[in-house]
């Protein structure tokens, strides 16, 4: 059930209005139809939005992590190669005559 509210809910606009490769805009991760018809949503609509829009972001946020993640790991390894601790397939193991008697 949809509860009354007495304000309406504002656009998460913040004036920078560039879309990215996906289409969504730069500053609030809104998509087109989204920016477009805004005011013709209703509030649970809007509140929806705005929803959809903060997962995009920490989406966006752990994206940048994962890969700031993996460049400094990178860096590391071209400092000290012999501290790169990565698990590498050890294709020259060969267990084929073990048995446990």
């Amino acid at each position: 059930m949809e509860q009354l509210s007495f304000l309406s809910v504002p656009s998460p606009c913040i004036g920078v209005c560039q879309t990215d490769a996906r289409g969504y805009c730069v500053g609030c991760l809104r998509n087109r139809d989204e920016r477009f018809n805004w005011l013709h949503f209703s509030d649970a609509k809007k509140h929806n939005i705005i929803r959809l829009c903060l997962q995009r972001k920490r989406r966006r946020q752990y994206a940048k992590y994962k890969a700031h993640q993996i460049a400094v790991k990178q860096q590391q390894a071209e400092v000290n190669p012999q501290f790169d601790f990565d698990e590498k397939p050890d294709d020259d193991l060969d267990f084929g005559d073990f048995s446990l008697d």
